[in-house]
């Protein structure tokens, strides 16, 4: 009787289940593209109908379009230079993302809330603050 390595079978089982879960848990790419743009109109279309927004000395839940002009206003005081996600994960029907945000006037660290409402994933939060680490 000829055996079989389970072993490697396992592996590949665990590696193709694995890459499967981290697909769940990415922001969708157009988020991080309309932040590396300074594209707040296109960003907006990745919120909820409200979000809460900590931006700066803005801390306050806006209606879509408020937040969107507030975050015009940043991305036309601080033009970005690139946009980098360095974490993301997701539990139950929320995904969250923390990004290095790279701007002529210095850096910051983004912090974003996904839920899904409906089949759609959307923004519910975003921060935004100095990262004085940088």
């Amino acid at each position: 009787m000829k055996s079989i390595n389970i072993i490697p079978v396992l592996l590949i089982t665990f590696i193709c289940l694995s890459s499967g879960t981290q697909d769940q848990s990415k922001i969708p790419g157009g988020i991080s593209s309309s932040i590396k743009a300074g594209n707040a109109a296109e960003l907006a279309k990745y919120m909820n109908s409200t979000i809460e927004l900590l931006l700066l000395d803005k801390e306050d839940f806006y209606k879509k379009n408020v937040a969107e002009t507030i975050l015009n206003d940043f991305f036309n005081e601080y033009k970005t230079i690139d946009f980098t996600v360095l974490h993301q994960g997701a539990k139950n029907d929320a995904q969250y993302a923390i990004g290095n945000l790279k701007t002529e006037k210095g850096s910051f660290r983004v912090y974003f809330l996904l839920k899904k409402v409906g089949e759609e994933l959307l923004i519910h939060q975003i921060r935004i603050e100095p990262d004085n680490g940088k």
